[in-house]
Parts: structure tokens; sequence; C-alpha cells
């Protein structure tokens, strides 16, 4: 070690120049850091977070509603001052194509609406229908003969002629007839042969055959005891209407030949009727077998036939969605023609139900609305089931309650507004 050049001891630096130190490095990490952020590229901005964001209050017109801006001022259409819009979700409805809306008092008076409380009332049991009077199936006889023969005669020779049970209808000329006749007035010249001989059992056998053969050709007992009587075989067999009533049927004419498989007559007793009603499915189970029921007919103006439902159809009509009911009336006087039609009035019990106006419902195709009055100007559109009609009121079965407040009048301009505040409201939700 050189003399001229003498060693010492390095220092510790002092604490100020030991912070000054950190301060730099901080510092270069720092710009290292921002520098690298910068050479990324930007974030896309997230878009749920602009949604979550509160939405800016929007003014609209009262009376216009296509009127909508973003602060407050008034209509350039009518100058009516513009209301704060409400919150969508908040208007929502359980009604499809239908928004809950507010009206002002000053617009409800404009406009004419009035409510009114729904209230329990009596629900008529009456059910009214357009009724077809027919004839009654179970009145109906045709008459046919048993042995083929030709028509010599005939008594009845229009259809729609009245005639009396046992009337004669025609004469009938058969040639079996006129065998089956000396059969029988052979048999009993052998029966009284053999009267009092060992045979005699056999002859009343023959007898009574013979008889027998021709109670089932329809040959009267009067006329087979004249036969026995007189001994004289009838050229033809009268035959007799069966029951009274009319004529609905003629299928024959003098000289006609017929075969058991004919119908020369048929013939209708229309001293009762039946009346068709076509009852709606809704409404069938008002329709009870014994329910007593009224018809008035133009033919008869004034009066009322009193009848009863003697039977309902089990099988609906597929294509009207109806079932048949089939009400009794008495006919004596021939005034109830088949083919007439007429008013049917069914008179089934009374109950107790929900009524409102007819007026307060809005029937919009699949289904029927009501307005509903919540109070503050708010009216919310629900969904009702109706029932029986009972003059301007209708039965409500379901979708509201007794107290409710339900619009009666100006209720298609509410019902509009309603219809036009969902659309709006679907419009916001897409945009």
């Amino acid at each position: 070690m050189s003399l001229d050049q003498p060693t010492f001891d390095q220092p510790t630096p002092p604490r100020a120049s030991r912070l000054r130190t950190l301060g730099l490095v901080a510092l270069g990490l720092v710009a290292g850091i921002g520098g690298t952020l910068l050479l990324r590229p930007a974030p896309k901005h997230d878009h749920g977070a602009a949604a979550a964001a509160p939405k800016k209050q929007m003014f609209q017109c009262p009376m216009h509603l296509e009127i909508i801006q973003d602060h407050a001022g008034s209509c350039p259409i009518c100058g009516m001052d513009l209301v704060p819009m409400e919150e969508i979700g908040a208007s929502g409805s359980a009604v499809e194509g239908h928004a809950a809306i507010t009206i002002d008092p000053a617009r409800q008076q404009l406009i004419g609406l009035r409510t009114e409380t729904v209230a329990e009332g009596a629900v008529s049991g009456e059910l009214r229908a357009l009724g077809r009077v027919a004839v009654d199936e179970t009145r109906v006889r045709k008459v046919t003969v048993k042995v083929e023969g030709f028509v010599e005669r005939l008594f009845v020779d229009f259809v729609g002629k009245p005639v009396a049970k046992g009337q004669p209808l025609f004469s009938f000329y058969s040639p079996e007839f006129v065998a089956a006749q000396r059969e029988y007035l052979l048999a009993l010249k052998t029966q009284q042969a053999l009267a009092g001989g060992t045979l005699q059992g056999s002859g009343g056998d023959l007898l009574e055959a013979a008889r027998r053969r021709l109670s089932l050709w329809d040959v009267p007992k009067e006329a087979i005891d004249h036969l026995e009587k007189s001994g004289e075989v009838l050229r033809t067999l009268t035959l007799r209407s069966p029951i009274s009533g009319v004529v609905t049927v003629k299928n024959v004419v003098e000289g006609a030949r017929l075969t058991p498989a004919d119908i020369p007559f048929e013939i209708t007793d229309l001293s009762r009727v039946w009346v068709l009603v076509d009852i709606y499915e809704a409404e069938l189970a008002r329709a009870k077998v014994g329910l007593p029921a009224d018809l008035m007919v133009e033919a008869s103006p004034g009066k009322t036939f009193k009848g009863r439902i003697v039977f309902v159809d089990p099988v609906m009509d597929p294509k009207s969605r109806t079932a048949r009911a089939r009400v009794e009336f008495a006919n004596p006087a021939g005034e109830l023609k088949p083919e007439m039609f007429g008013d049917v009035l069914l008179k089934g019990p009374g109950r107790k139900g929900l009524i409102v106006p007819l007026d307060a419902v809005l029937d919009a195709g699949t289904t029927k609305v009501v307005f509903v009055a919540l109070g503050e100007g708010k009216f919310e559109p629900r969904e009702v089931t109706t029932g029986t009609t009972v003059g301007e009121r209708v039965e409500i079965r379901s979708g509201l309650q007794a107290g409710d407040a339900v619009v009666v009048r100006a209720n298609f301009l509410v019902d509009s507004e309603s219809r036009l505040k969902a659309v709006l409201a679907q419009l916001t939700h897409k945009h």
C-alpha cells in the first residue's frame, strides 16, 4: 500500500438518501405498469351493467298516448300537461294483450267513465232457446199387409186427412185370404161332423188353427164371427187405422199390387208433439229431464203451451257443440204443427251468484275481460268466466269477487288504451 493513497472506511449512506432510492424504484414500476396497460386493447362495454342502470323518467300525454318525451311539458296536439309514465314492469297484466293503466280523474270525467260494484244477486235458472216442432216418434204407426193382393178401393185418398181408430183405409183382395176363409169353413164343418165322436178333439184343433191364421193376417174378430155365422166367404179384406191421427204417408192407389214388404199408409198421432231444442255445452247442466218448459209460436200469438223435458241426447253434436233436448207438449187442437219454430223457455231453479251489468264484460274472442278499478285512477284488466244472462246483467262465475268495482261505461276506450299500452310495453322491451 502506498503512503500517497491512504485508505478510509466507506461511511453508511444517510436515511434520506435511501428513501430517494426507493422512490425512484417505485416510480419506475408504476411507469412500467402504466405502459403495459396502455398497450392493451380497450375493454368492451358491459351492457349488463348499463341495463341495470335506472331508467330515465318518461312523460306521456294522457290524451294522445303516442306523444312521449323525456322531460315534462305539454302535448303539442292538445296542449295538456304531460304526466309521468309508470314503469313498464309495474303495469303488467295477466291478460294477454292488455296492460294495467292509470287515468286521472279529469280524463275519467271527460270520457264519461263510470264504475259499478260487483254484488251477489239472484241468478235465474231460466234458459231461452229456439225450438222446432217435430213428430213424437212413439206415436207413429205403419199400416202393412201380411199377404199379397190387390187394392180394390181406397177410403182415405190423400196425405193429411184425419182418421179415427178403426176407420177403414182400403179394401184388399187376396187369393190367399179367400183360401184361408174356405179352410176355416171346412174346419168348422169337420168339427160339427165329429161332434160327439172319438175324433171330436181333432176337429176343434183344426178349427182353432184356421181361426188363428186369419187373426195373424189382421182379420178383425167381427169378420171371423160373421164368416162363422153366415158361412159366406168375403172377397176382400178391409184394413183399418190402428190409431187416431192424421195420414202422414200414402204409398198406394186403387188397383195397386201390395206385398208384405210394402207400407201403404203411415198414421201419426199429433195430439202430443215434441219440440227439439239445441242446448249449448256450457248450459247443458241446466237442462234436466222433467224440467218444465213454456213454448210460444207466432201462429198462436198470446198463447203459451206448457210442457216438460222428456229426454236429452247422451251424445253431443261435434259440429254445433250442442246436445238436443226433447220437450213434450200436449196438442189436442192440432195448433202445433211439425216443422214450426217457436221460442222455448226452460224454467230451471234459481240460485245465488255474482251479477254485473252486461256492458261491463268485453268479449276479446277467446276470452272475456272486465276492467277493475283499484283506486287512485288505476284500472286492471281481468279475465272472467260468465254464466247465465239475466236481462241486462250477467252472472260471473270466476275472476271477480263481491265488492270489486268494474268499469261499466267507456270501457271500450279503456280497453283501447290498455291494448295500446301493452303494445308500447312490448316495443320498449324490444329496444
